[in-house]
């Protein structure tokens, strides 16, 4: 026959074969089970149909570091500035290379800046003002005004001779009068010649024999700084070359032994020289602090009559011979 027939008697054109059906999944429960043929006549079971995964949609990428791409020509890479003077200082000196030369080296110049900068701070610093109390500062700065105002009335002086000089119709009389003058106040300075005026007796008693020879120079020093003219002590008259020496009952003047009480007579200004050995931490506070005791006497009249021999020097000689 052409064409064959099925189990239900269909037939199927030649050369058609039937379609094949999935035979569905095999019993578990028995063995023996044959498939069973599906017939043409009735549809075909719908095959499962397998998902196929859908494509992901692409998430927005974060992004990514540009990195250079191998084909594409690299960036030029920028020149490095030109670095200052100070800059390649500081590369050069940082960080250090010392060695055992350069640190011996370094070493002596701190030692010798260290020493020129104490010899210029003691050079220049006045340890004696540093350390004054006030009532000593506001004495020193009396005594140099007392000393600017002599030498200004030295100097309205000199200039009042050299006008009774120029103006006077015997000049040569006139120059010898002013030479007396002269002579005279050089010999009070001198201690040749007796001298008289306003001034201040200094007395101190020294009983316990506690007074040294360096506090009585310290009194002439006083006095001298506050404007004394004529100086004497006891019966021995003071001058520029006058030296103390000794200790305690034991002090001489000029080699001669003087013994307590001791009398100072000053001529001078008594408004200056009092207070210049009243001051605090003074002459009189001074000798106090040794059991001694020091009073000051103002008077209109001093006389200061010890005098001294004339020396005639042995190498000098006046300029106008």
């Amino acid at each position: 026959m052409n064409s064959e027939e099925n189990p239900q008697g269909e037939e199927h054109p030649k050369g058609e074969e039937p379609e094949s059906v999935t035979p569905p999944a095999a019993d578990t429960g028995s063995g023996n089970a044959e498939p069973e043929q599906t017939r043409p006549d009735q549809p075909e079971p719908e095959q499962p149909r397998t998902e196929q995964p859908r494509p992901e949609q692409p998430r927005p990428e974060q992004p990514r570091p540009e990195q250079p791409h191998s084909e594409q020509p690299e960036a030029e890479e920028p020149e490095p500035a030109q670095q200052t003077g100070r800059q390649r200082l500081v590369a050069v000196l940082w960080p250090p290379r010392v060695s055992r030369a350069q640190l011996i080296v370094a070493l002596l110049l701190f030692v010798l800046g260290l020493g020129l900068a104490i010899q210029v701070r003691s050079n220049s610093d006045n340890s004696a003002l540093r350390g004054a109390r006030q009532e000593d500062l506001v004495r020193i700065l009396d005594e140099l005004d007392n000393r600017t105002q002599r030498l200004e009335d030295e100097k309205q002086r000199l200039e009042d001779q050299r006008t009774e000089l120029e103006n006077s119709s015997d000049q040569a009389e006139e120059a010898r009068k002013q030479t007396v003058q002269k002579e005279q106040q050089l010999g009070i300075l001198a201690g040749t010649v007796a001298a008289q005026g306003p001034g201040i007796t200094l007395t101190v008693q020294d009983p316990s024999g506690t007074v040294e020879s360096d506090m009585l120079l310290d009194a002439i020093q006083e006095l001298r700084a506050a404007g004394a003219e004529a100086i004497q002590v006891n019966d021995i008259r003071v001058v520029a070359d006058t030296y103390f020496t000794g200790t305690g009952a034991d002090i001489e003047v000029d080699g001669k032994p003087v013994k307590a009480p001791y009398r100072f007579k000053v001529i001078g200004k008594p408004q200056d020289l009092e207070p210049a050995l009243n001051i605090p931490g003074g002459v009189v506070q001074t000798l106090e602090k040794e059991q001694a005791t020091a009073t000051v006497a103002r008077s209109q009249k001093i006389v200061v009559d010890a005098l001294r021999p004339a020396k005639r020097p042995d190498y000098a000689r006046s300029s106008a011979q």
